[in-house]
């Protein structure tokens, strides 16, 4: 899988972070990937930082003093070189180990966990990075392979009895509770599975972008096998 290239009309490949950092999203392109192959053990750095806790988030102070074998610092290496160029870029980098996030099972006809097709929302211009160093990787949908939660009519009309406000409102209150954020594939849909190791950038949802923002997912984690995250 890493070794193929994207042939997805919204993915267009890169082949260094220079150009996953400049090159401008255009026409149905909301995902850059950076597709490589990358040596080195991160599952050694992930034994050696994982705990009870579902999620853990490492900083870079930990990850430095990490007593490691030489694959293990080569995987370091990476990890440390892409922060920088992510933290150069102005994007603020966050590392973590996950076992399984929190699920939203509050609602039955409607879930608004990472784990449901969504897309990041922004006030101001930015760019969701994310890489899967270790484990289970993320999945994309194309944006006309899915439908907005909201515009589902059975969703449409629970919320509605969810919200006791006048009609005006709505829009408002889906927004407000995030529910807007959230798609469900459709059934005929080509769900993209992100390779490990490759770095990708994801169009997001702000007041000025003139482009789709990508409809991205958390993967269901295998039993007993954590996932190394790296994303901004």
């Amino acid at each position: 899988m890493t070794n193929s290239h994207h042939s997805s009309k919204q993915i267009q490949n890169v082949s260094s972070m220079q150009e996953l950092l400049s090159i401008p999203f255009k026409e149905e392109v909301n995902a850059l990937c950076w597709n490589r192959e990358l040596n080195g053990d991160f599952l050694e750095i992930v034994e050696k930082l994982e705990n009870e806790d579902n999620i853990i988030e490492i900083n870079l102070e930990e990850l430095s003093k990490l007593q490691l074998s030489s694959e293990g610092q080569l995987a370091r290496e990476i990890i440390l070189s892409d922060w920088k160029a992510l933290s150069d870029h102005g994007a603020s980098p966050v590392l973590n180990i996950i076992k399984h996030y929190e699920r939203d099972d509050v609602l039955p006809f409607i879930t608004t966990d990472v784990y449901s097709f969504h897309v990041d929302r922004s006030p101001i211009p930015t760019n969701t990075f994310l890489c899967t160093y270790y484990g289970e990787t993320s999945e994309i949908v194309p944006n006309n392979q899915a439908i907005q939660k909201v515009l589902i009519p059975e969703t449409r009309e629970e919320l509605k009895k969810l919200y006791s406000g006048d009609e005006e409102g709505f829009e408002a209150f889906l927004t407000e509770h995030f529910f807007d954020l959230h798609y469900q594939a459709l059934p005929t849909s080509k769900i993209i599975k992100l390779g490990i190791g490759q770095l990708w950038r994801l169009a997001v949802d702000h007041p000025e972008s003139r482009f789709l923002p990508c409809l991205h997912r958390a993967p269901l984690e295998k039993k007993g096998e954590s996932r190394l995250l790296l994303i901004c």
